[in-house]
């Protein structure tokens, strides 16, 4: 009587899939030098600029020390460069920093063996959004605690603020990075071959030229511009020091879109990797 064998080859779980490449690239993000260089970078910045501040003829941006961190209210359309000159920057840096991270999957051929052993292309977009959004979250730490150094510094700032509205404006811009991280990792996805296009177009997009465009235009003919909470870059704009009577909603407002955001460019990442060459 002969006996039968089957061999069951159990694909592994979303959760154990996703643990394992979290795994990788978070030990990738924190032994290469790029995490730490542009953790430096995020500090320097507002250091800079309200360093600066202090020195003999150097233009006051700001009266306020929390500026640098988030403006008074929201501005969609920019009244001066004080206005765009706050947390706001660690989303153009920190498309660059994507760019380099992902670019150097297909250049040192991690992704040709990554796929090669029938890992699932949604992973690699999850894997990637949620360590790059880490490594914003970051950015924006260290760029809080510059800008701290930097209006000490400059010792003629006002350190009043509302400190809840504060909070809330912190915490709602290290929420966006969720949405910026889906965004920057889709758009270096679908330009894995032109390394130096996904940089201008990261770079591009972290500026938010384009919703203070559509913003001028909607102040042209009249539309309420708060209707750009929507986007992403409006919803960071929204996370300001004073949004009203309930700071928490603009923390709510900028985890609802983030994560919508994010779940869309993982779907459209996902089928674009699906049905095309991804090395």
């Amino acid at each position: 009587m002969e006996k039968s064998y089957e061999l069951n080859f159990e694909a592994p779980s979303f959760l154990k899939r996703i643990k394992g490449m979290l795994s990788v690239d978070f030990y990738r993000i924190f032994h290469t030098p790029l995490f730490y260089i542009f953790l430096c970078i995020a500090a320097i910045i507002p250091a800079m600029i309200l360093g600066t501040m202090g020195a003999e003829g150097g233009e006051a941006l700001y009266t306020n020390a929390w500026n640098i961190i988030a403006a008074n209210k929201p501005l969609y359309v920019i009244e001066s460069i004080g206005d765009y000159a706050n947390m706001n920057m660690v989303f153009i840096f920190g498309g660059i920093m994507v760019s380099i991270f992902i670019g150097s999957d297909y250049r040192s051929g991690y992704v040709k063996q990554l796929f090669t052993t029938h890992a699932k292309k949604q992973d690699y977009m999850i894997s990637k959004t949620i360590t790059c959004a880490f490594s914003m979250a970051c950015m924006c730490i260290t760029y809080l605690l510059g800008g701290i150094a930097g209006a000490l510094f400059a010792g003629n700032l006002s350190f009043e603020v509302d400190v809840f509205s504060l909070a809330c404006a912190i915490i709602g811009k290290m929420i966006m990075s969720i949405g910026w991280a889906a965004l920057y990792t889709f758009i270096n996805v679908i330009l894995r071959k032109f390394f130096g296009i996904s940089i201008a177009l990261s770079f591009f997009f972290g500026t938010g030229i384009l919703i203070i465009g559509v913003a001028g235009i909607f102040e042209a003919i009249g539309i309420p511009s708060v209707l750009l909470n929507a986007f992403l870059y409006g919803s960071s704009v929204f996370a300001c020091l004073d949004c009203g009577i309930f700071p928490l909603l603009s923390v709510l407002i900028c985890l609802a879109v983030s994560v919508a955001w994010a779940m869309i460019y993982i779907v459209l990442g996902t089928t674009i990797l699906s049905k095309s060459d991804v090395y």
